[in-house]
């Protein structure tokens, strides 16, 4: 860690005059944006925009994760002194063009507007030539990201990590569930399903609509390394959407969440599956469902912040 940079850096989200390179101000203070990185609307120039969708009017259960964009940006906060561990030297932040795009503006009093707003900011950013990760937020989000993604590339590959597929059945256009928006993605066709794969499940599936499936205990029983070689081998060269929803980990490792569910990735796991995934063509991704109101000790935020740092590693790995 620079020292000298140290006593002078201080709220690097506003000063800071490059978009790439580490940061060093003190990890307890400063504004909290993604990874230190410059909070700007003017994405000239920028390989990537970090945004919010702070929205959780569509769970099934326990909200909170309307917090968890703010929530991932302060834990993040002991990240960008030094590039991650496991990725052979690469430094991301270093490398790219980073951003911390801010949140996107809604109304909650209408949430049956927020996936059209949701389209449209998502579509911006790609439009402007970066590429977005979001961190939300609940799953319904991942819905709206999809179809602008799918508009500008085709059909794409999806990679779900989560305890749950999200394949109920909802034929209703004018319903936000987060457990139906991979169901409506697929009858959308912006899946490709024979390329997609959903990883962690632990939950009954009914039909899943011919997306394949890693469960979890297959995982425990193959590891996290062996499932990320069929994943890739699955994905190919086919442009790839990656949605992490942390429940996919197990509630010991993410009890801030609002559908946890035993028998979960550990951390360790979920790091290993992550690397092990370098080399597909990443065009966007999410972490989803962290609620800060169910979280001990910031635990589930500090893995959301490491999975958003994963998703940065994975799109430049193949852009080096």
């Amino acid at each position: 860690m620079a020292l000298e940079d140290a006593k002078h850096q201080i709220d690097t989200a506003i000063t800071r005059d490059d978009l790439k390179g580490l940061a060093f101000e003190n990890a307890f203070s400063g504004a909290t944006s993604f990874l230190r990185r410059r909070y700007t609307k003017d994405l000239t120039g920028v390989d990537v925009a970090v945004t919010g969708i702070p929205f959780d009017q569509a769970v099934t259960n326990r909200p909170g994760t309307r917090f968890g964009p703010r929530a991932i940006r302060a834990a993040c906060s002991l990240q960008p002194f030094d590039p991650p561990y496991g990725w052979d030297g690469y430094s991301p932040l270093e490398a790219l063009a980073i951003a911390d795009y801010g949140d996107m503006a809604l109304d909650y009093a209408y949430p049956a507007d927020v996936p059209a707003r949701i389209e449209a900011h998502i579509k911006g950013i790609l439009d402007a030539g970066a590429a977005a990760i979001t961190l939300g937020g609940d799953h319904s989000v991942t819905l709206p990201i999809l179809r602008a993604h799918a508009a500008k590339h085709g059909p794409i590959a999806l990679i779900q990590v989560d305890a749950h597929t999200d394949t109920w059945p909802d034929d209703d256009p004018s319903r936000i569930d987060h457990g139906t928006f991979c169901y409506t993605a697929v009858k959308e066709g912006l899946i490709d399903v024979a390329h997609s794969a959903h990883v962690g499940i632990r939950t009954v599936v009914e039909d899943n609509l011919g997306i394949h499936i890693h469960d979890a205990a297959e995982l425990h029983a193959r590891g996290a390394g062996a499932v990320a070689a069929d994943l890739r081998a699955r994905v190919g060269n086919r442009p790839v959407y990656l949605s992490f929803d942390i429940d996919g980990l197990d509630p010991a490792f993410a009890p801030g969440t609002g559908t946890p569910v035993w028998g979960g990735l550990s951390s360790a796991q979920a790091a290993q599956l992550l690397r092990g995934l370098a080399g597909i063509t990443l065009v966007g991704g999410d972490v989803v469902e962290v609620s800060p109101p169910y979280d001990h000790a910031e635990m589930t935020a500090v893995a959301g912040a490491h999975v958003a740092m994963e998703l940065l590693c994975l799109w430049g790995w193949t852009r080096r």
